[in-house]
């Protein structure tokens, strides 16, 4: 008879083993990456079945200019938000790690001694001695801790994906400003320049004055066109000046004057790829980052799941117990012992409840910022791409337009000189339109390379 019941125990026993198993595996849930977030037409109909891809440039190897290499190399050994991401990835490690211990049983050693007053009649023993270490575990039944650790993994990745968008932004960023500072010294050599010029016409136009060629008021009006082209190079100084000082922080050094070459050298000597949409998601530091968070977001529901279930713990002690510290570590005073135990949450006040649903909530929030992420990359690269083409297409204008417009200062003058046919303010005209034009063609060149780094940026380049 004891047998059958020894018997029914251990079927018993086994039942509810196999049921916590076959439960176990419904209360976490494997992540699966979101279905159907980047699709063909995420670039606005600039489809391709080329993979090939800008951003599978290194850095090192997209720009020509030996000077901007080594700025980029400096910002990247001494950015400031680049050390701080890097600090990150430090933190969410040590947080790995720490996860990863929780698996393991604690053991912790202790020691101790009492001593006590008895009165004379009453027996007892007025010492007592201990030197143990005591254990304990929690099995991961529901998986609890496991998932714990995957956000944390998750959370590591996130900051090392990051990390990396940090980098890609820094390279953009640093190639943006150079380039800018470039533009801006093309500008101020061009207005230097004609303000030299203006300075000789005014004196043409004195001589022409006394010739009785022209009036007065031509002469006044060479003057102040003179003045207008003038008052234009304090701002375009100090927009170099902040330009230097912006990019001197990039460096992570002070503000100071930067080296550079001149806008006329730079060359970019590669082809415009964009490769397909789903690219980003290898390529693209932030969008790798937000489907991190997501997947942070996802194993933390599993844990709020898993807190509606009982906790198995064992606890074990083992070590010496005596009245007389000269006997303590006598194999006679050696104990052990070793326990299970089962925690059910009955009352909770709700609490398991709102923590799933805070966690649900945070993971919709996720998973809506991820697809906006992809949204806005495709914007980014969809803008890039058709500002390179709108900056070819006007430099080809824009050439035709400053030929026209010399040969329209030309003319203006000579019939000025020669023919009663025109008068100053044609000359005026004229010139003021060459030179927008001559300014405008730096502004279309530095397009054109900004459209270069924005879509090499926008494509998750500069990272590798």
């Amino acid at each position: 008879m004891k047998r059958i019941v020894s018997g029914k125990k251990r079927m018993l026993l086994l039942s509810v083993i196999v049921l916590t198993i076959i439960q176990s595996c419904k209360v976490t849930k494997p992540y699966v990456p979101p279905a159907g977030a980047v699709n063909a037409d995420l670039y606005r109909k600039a489809i391709s079945s080329d993979t090939s891809n800008i951003a599978d440039i290194p850095w090192q190897k997209l720009f020509s200019d030996t000077i901007l290499l080594s700025l980029v190399q400096q910002g990247i050994s001494n950015n400031p938000d680049l050390t701080i991401a890097i600090t990150r990835i430090k933190t969410a490690a040590a947080n790995v790690r720490q996860s990863s211990l929780a698996l393991l049983p604690s053991v912790n050693a202790n020691a101790g001694a009492a001593f006590q007053r008895v009165p004379a009649t009453q027996f007892g023993t007025p010492e007592a001695y201990q030197v143990y270490a005591n254990s304990s575990w929690e099995a991961d039944v529901w998986g609890k801790l496991s998932s714990a650790k995957k956000a944390a993994l998750a959370s590591l990745l996130q900051s090392e994906a990051y990390k990396r968008a940090v980098q890609t932004q820094l390279v953009a960023d640093i190639a943006t400003s150079y380039y800018s500072l470039l533009a801006y010294d093309a500008q101020l050599k061009i207005t230097q320049q004609t303000v030299e010029n203006r300075k000789q016409e005014v004196e043409t136009i004195k001589a022409l004055k006394e010739a009785n060629v022209v009036t007065g008021a031509a002469v006044v009006q060479s003057a102040a066109n003179r003045y207008s082209v003038e008052i234009t190079i304090p701002d375009l100084k100090q927009n170099i000046r902040e330009t230097e000082n912006n990019l001197s922080i990039l460096l992570g050094k002070n503000p100071d004057t930067i080296v550079r070459s001149n806008l006329s050298m730079q060359t970019i000597d590669t082809t415009l790829a964009a490769g397909v949409p789903l690219q980003l998601l290898a390529n693209r530091p932030d969008v790798q980052e937000a489907e991190h968070q997501l997947r942070n977001s996802f194993e933390l529901v599993n844990v709020a799941r898993a807190y509606f279930y009982p906790s198995f713990s064992i606890t074990a002690a083992a070590g010496f117990s005596g009245t007389a510290l000269s006997k303590l570590l006598l194999p006679a005073s050696f104990f052990a012992n070793i326990a299970g135990g089962v925690l059910q949450p009955v009352l909770d006040k709700g609490i398991n409840k709102q923590r799933l649903a805070i966690a649900q909530a945070r993971q919709e929030e996720d998973l809506t910022a991820f697809k906006k992420t992809i949204l806005v990359a495709g914007q980014e690269v969809s803008n890039a791409l058709y500002s390179y083409q709108a900056s070819i297409d006007k430099q080809n204008l824009r050439s035709q337009q400053i030929a026209n417009l010399e040969k329209s200062v030309e003319y203006t003058k000579l019939l000025l000189q020669y023919s009663s046919a025109t008068n100053y303010t044609d000359v005026l005209t004229s010139e003021q339109s060459l030179l927008a034009a001559q300014l405008g063609s730096i502004n279309d060149r530095l397009q054109q390379l900004t459209a270069v780094v924005n879509l090499y940026r926008s494509l998750g380049g500069g990272w590798k």
